[in-house]
């Protein structure tokens, strides 16, 4: 069975828009004619499970012709999905929930700053939050489970030199894919520092409410009006169950002082000021509720991180310092820190990115940039809404040319890796499909399901 894990998405949640991730449904006044198409034991596809990913994929071809095959290949994919799920169920896989919660909190978040508030939200899909985080619940467990399933059986496959050679030397000359103009961009990002009477006024306000809550009030109620952590807020403030070490030092810290119902004093982490509660604790594991309040950065703030990048400027341009190393060890971006302050193509994870899909802030930054400059510190709001300062590397740019391994090395090596663990997935599952029920339905016998190539 030819399995396209590794391009399709479906175990990581990459989709294309907020609303496809969310998994729901938006109310469009018509009945969906729907049912089941297959059953692997006590997991079942619904049609329009497929239809979902399929149109997914149509969006992502923006307007170019799919493989006819497209809709068994995406089956073909569900079904190996479903059969993980039920591996898992019986090889005792569980995944805790304290990481649910946390994927599901930070999903939330994602999707009210993608569209704007809690109540854009809530209006466009007719549900308030809480329901919407306990429909989606279900499917990120289910998500984080596959995604464990598969760590475990193509974790450890790598590739060498000499056989991303090889997988290169097999692809016939006129199928050599050709490359568009494509750009490697490093950012290092400074955000704004709180001044110190906007901490000021966070704190008293946090202390307010702190003697509020003594004084009788219910802290779920302030919490859902006054906490702005949307993915909490909703549900009083409830964060569910953490072990140690996986909530920031300074609000576990504070929370395992405390006994059941007692509250901390305003405790700041990196997020903001924070009012917890703690609710229960489960042996190495805790529960709490908190008040979340992020105090406004202003200009001059901003202008505090730009004086600080431009240090930082000059000492690259005097080759005192490398662009990397000033990422890793200043910027206050850790998804591109770590890997020397490269932006990540998000389709392949690659640091080249095609020129048409780059950000259009950074587009018509390096669009009269020379390889290997630097530009001036300049304004950047960051994903999670926070004033910023950054600097943009053009590192490389690379004309269009057909692939070739000197310039593509990355690339092909992990189109290599690629097939490589599909061979893995597909022996796993020649092995362990007879090892549960499955049944389809007739109308896809076509896609060869219970095949290990189409």
């Amino acid at each position: 069975m030819r399995v396209a894990l590794l391009s399709l998405g479906l175990l990581t949640g990459i989709v294309t828009s907020a609303s496809a991730q969310l998994g729901i449904g938006r109310p469009v006044g018509r009945t969906i004619v729907d049912g089941i198409i297959v059953k692997v034991d006590n997991q079942i596809i619904l049609k329009s499970d497929l239809d979902i990913v399929y149109a997914q994929e149509e969006a992502r071809a923006e307007g170019k012709a799919l493989p006819l095959d497209l809709r068994c290949k995406i089956l073909q994919q569900i079904v190996m999905n479903k059969l993980m799920l039920a591996k898992a169920e019986t090889d005792s896989v569980v995944v805790e929930e304290a990481k649910v919660n946390g994927e599901l909190n930070r999903r939330m978040a994602y999707f009210v700053q993608q569209i704007g508030s809690e109540k854009k939200l809530e209006e466009y899909y007719n549900k308030p939050l809480k329901a919407l985080k306990d429909d989606l619940r279900q499917q990120v467990k289910d998500q984080l489970t596959q995604q464990e399933m598969q760590e475990r059986i193509v974790g450890k496959v790598t590739v060498t030199p000499r056989e991303v050679k090889q997988y290169f030397n097999r692809i016939p000359k006129d199928s050599l894919p050709y490359f568009s103009t494509e750009v490697e961009v490093g950012q290092i990002v400074k955000l704004a520092q709180v001044n110190d009477k906007a901490k000021q006024e966070a704190m008293a306000k946090l202390n307010d409410l702190r003697a509020r809550i003594q004084g009788g009030e219910s802290f779920e109620e302030l919490a859902k009006q006054y906490s702005q952590d949307p993915g909490s807020a909703v549900q009083g403030g409830y964060l569910g169950f953490f072990k140690r070490k996986e909530l920031v030092p300074e609000y576990e810290a504070a929370a395992l002082r405390m006994e059941p119902g007692q509250l901390s004093p305003v405790v700041e982490s990196q997020f903001g000021f924070h009012l917890i509660q703690l609710i229960e604790r489960k042996g190495d594991s805790y529960s709490t509720r908190h008040i979340l309040l992020k105090p406004e950065t202003g200009s001059k703030d901003v202008s505090v991180a730009a004086v600080q990048l431009n240090k930082l400027r000059t000492r690259i341009l005097a080759d005192s310092l490398t662009f990397a190393k000033a990422a890793k060890d200043e910027s206050d971006d850790k998804a591109t820190s770590t890997s020397g302050g490269l932006i990540q193509n998000q389709q392949n994870a690659s640091t080249y990115i095609p020129l048409d899909k780059i950000d259009p802030a950074i587009f018509f930054t390096i669009d009269t940039m020379k390889v290997g400059s630097i530009s001036q510190p300049l304004p950047y709001r960051t994903e999670d809404g926070k004033d910023a300062m950054r600097l943009i590397w053009l590192k490389s740019n690379t004309p269009p040319h057909q692939a070739n391994l000197r310039d593509d090395y990355q690339k092909i090596a992990q189109a290599a890796l690629n097939e490589k663990k599909n061979k893995a997935l597909d022996e796993w599952f020649e092995k362990n499909r007879t090892t549960v029920f499955i049944d389809v339905d007739p109308q896809y016998d076509e896609c060869r399901l219970l095949q290990r190539t189409l």
